[in-house]
Formats: structure tokens, sequence, C-alpha cells
């Protein structure tokens, strides 16, 4: 995952953490960390801070399986380390899907050769 605008709708973080619009909702009234801006229409819009936190909660609460008491308690005392690890462990996802699609397109021009 590339973050590179200044804002993201509540669909496209939902759609980055493949979890519904009603679980980044859940999270950001569970969270006090996440704290997405308001458009003038009431609009919820991630900044690249909520996609970080959003990248820790997601790892230790949809991956390591933590409470969301768990997963507060965590982020309190270690917050920088996991969000090392979860900034990692999504490097490496995207590093895999694009040697996955690298592969196929390789494949591909082999077939027409």
């Amino acid at each position: 995952m590339e973050i590179n605008k200044l804002y993201y709708r509540i669909g496209e973080v939902a759609k980055m953490f493949d979890v519904s619009t009603s679980t980044i909702r859940y999270w950001e009234s569970e969270f006090d960390v996440l704290r997405p801006r308001k458009s003038t229409k009431g609009n919820r819009l991630f900044t690249e801070r909520d996609i970080r936190y959003l990248q820790v909660i997601y790892q230790l609460v949809k991956v390591k399986g933590y409470t969301i008491q768990g997963a507060k308690d965590a982020m309190k005392t270690k917050f920088d380390k996991l969000e090392e690890n979860a900034m990692l462990i999504r490097t490496l996802n995207d590093t895999k899907a694009f040697l996955k699609d690298l592969d196929k397109k390789l494949a591909e021009k082999q077939k027409t050769l």
C-alpha cells in the first residue's frame, strides 16, 4: 500500500485493509488515536497518520488476534515497535504482490515468444 495522498475516504481505507467501513468506524470509536477529519458533508477523511495507526490496529486485532482492550494496552506501551513491525509487514506484502504480478507478466510474455 502506497501512501501518497493527503486524505483518504473511509471506503478507500476499508479497501486498504480489506475490512468493512463499519469496522473502521468501530475502531475509530474505540481508539482515541484515530481522529479523522470530517468534510463539510460529514465524510471522514483519514490522513497518513491515521493510516499508520490503522496498520498497527489491524496487525494487532486481525492478524495477531488481540482483543480491542489488549490492542489498546499494547499500543500504549510499545507503539513505536508495533508501528515498525506493521510497516515491515505491509512492505513485505506489497513486495510479494509486486513480484507475483511481475512473474505473471513474464509468464505471459514467454508464451508470446
